[in-house]
């Protein structure tokens, strides 16, 4: 992993092009390409290790959190076994205000207020944490328990991840290296109420607003399932704006999706289309994007603004990396950066400005130590103002949190 730098702005001038890349080096580059096969001395980037990685720690004394903001994040720790306890208000030094011990090769996250709890989906199972303790009370098992502990983007165990509206069922994409399921888990008990498969590689999970749906955004299959939490019916949904050639070699496949206020899914595609899916009739319509670059993370602030990560130029994107704004109606503004992001979420600063926040945990090679912070007012305002936090661990997926002791103050573990 790259050395983690200084806090920087995200507007820089991007230097390179695809021409200059052979087909192999992007293949190698992009989390879209199939999983390598195992290299007789260190695996490559997007290769998972097989030996334990150690725990991410903070290098530096954790600050005390800022007492003007109202929210904070939580980061999966992907590198390591953390979740991260995050105040993106912090600009110096580390912006790690606590960690908490997860679980092997944490994926995603999801956070269920009316219980106080957070679920991460880690390698070995479900981890169950308290908010106002801030520790693990349990690890809930998937029925498709993986043979090995690793690590990166082709392990097996958990991926995408939601919780029900009630939070009483855990919705979990568990991959096995050949095949998908979505498992339901009660969170109380623990029991796998349900193994449905789906789509190979679930990258993201989506629970509809009644709770009587789930989605898994299937990765390797250019799908969507869409999952009757009643009856376990499953029925993928093809989306694919630009063709399924080029299969498991393909850069156009779904990463991740947003809900819009009516229930349908968006999903972003190389910078050059937004696929909108109504899950109840299958169809697929698109919209333009301008940014013309690889888009993983994408998120969804309260007004309906989108943040969308972009990665450089893979497949038939052509642009380097990049931060895509989309305005409720269609207006977009694109920052370039030298960084690349997996996931993105939105946050609230003390003052009530929505911000977008892009975790630099990227899947391949690209991944860094922190987050990338977008003050949206500015960005629709064509001013680039973002900064850069540091945040240990590859961060790989991220989202906001209020905590209900806020006097807990300890550092990192």
């Amino acid at each position: 992993m790259p050395a983690s730098r200084p806090p920087t702005r995200a507007h820089r001038p991007w230097r390179g092009r695809a021409a200059a890349l052979g087909l192999p080096v992007l293949l190698a580059l992009g989390a879209c390409a199939p999983a390598p096969p195992a290299a007789p001395a260190a695996p490559a980037p997007s290769t998972p290790s097989t030996s334990p990685a150690p725990a991410a720690e903070d290098p530096e004394p954790a600050p005390t959190r800022s007492p003007a903001s109202p929210q904070l994040l939580l980061a999966a720790q992907a590198d390591g076994d953390g979740l991260a306890v995050v105040d993106p208000a912090i600009r110096r030094g580390s912006a790690v205000v606590d960690r908490i011990r997860v679980g092997a090769a944490p994926w995603d996250v999801a956070v269920h207020e009316g219980t106080g709890r957070v679920f991460v989906s880690t390698a070995e199972g479900v981890a169950v944490v308290d908010l106002a303790t801030r520790e693990r009370t349990d690890l809930l098992r998937y029925r498709h328990r993986p043979d090995r502990v690793a690590y990166g983007e082709y392990r097996p165990g958990g991926l995408g991840l939601a919780v029900s509206p009630d939070g009483e069922r855990v919705h979990v994409a568990v991959s096995t290296g050949s095949e998908s399921f979505l498992e339901t888990l009660d969170s109380g008990s623990g029991e796998v109420v349900s193994s449905v498969p789906v789509g190979l590689r679930p990258f993201d999970v989506l629970v509809s607003a009644d709770g009587d749906e789930v989605y898994t955004v299937d990765h390797d299959a250019f799908t969507v399932t869409v999952v009757d939490t009643a009856t376990g019916a499953a029925r993928p949904v093809e989306v694919a704006p630009f063709g399924t050639e080029g299969g498991l070699s393909s850069f156009e496949k779904p990463h991740y999706a947003v809900l819009d206020d009516g229930g349908d899914l968006l999903l972003p595609y190389q910078g050059r289309a937004l696929a909108r899916v109504d899950p109840e009739s299958g169809e697929v319509t698109t919209t333009r994007l301008t940014a013309d670059t690889h888009q993983h993370g994408v998120a969804r602030a309260a007004d309906g603004t989108l943040v969308i990560a972009g990665n450089g130029p893979f497949g038939n994107a052509g642009s380097g990396p990049s931060i895509e704004v989309v305005a409720p109606g269609g207006r977009s503004t694109v920052l370039p950066t030298e960084r690349r992001h997996e996931t993105v979420t939105t946050w609230q600063d003390g003052r009530g400005r929505t911000h977008g926040v892009l975790a630099g945990g990227y899947t391949q090679d690209g991944a860094w130590d922190g987050m990338t912070v977008v003050p949206l007012d500015a960005a629709l305002g064509g001013r680039d103002t973002s900064y850069e936090i540091h945040v240990p661990g590859r961060p790989q997926s991220v989202v906001p949190v209020t905590l209900p002791d806020s006097d807990h103050e300890e550092g990192p573990s």
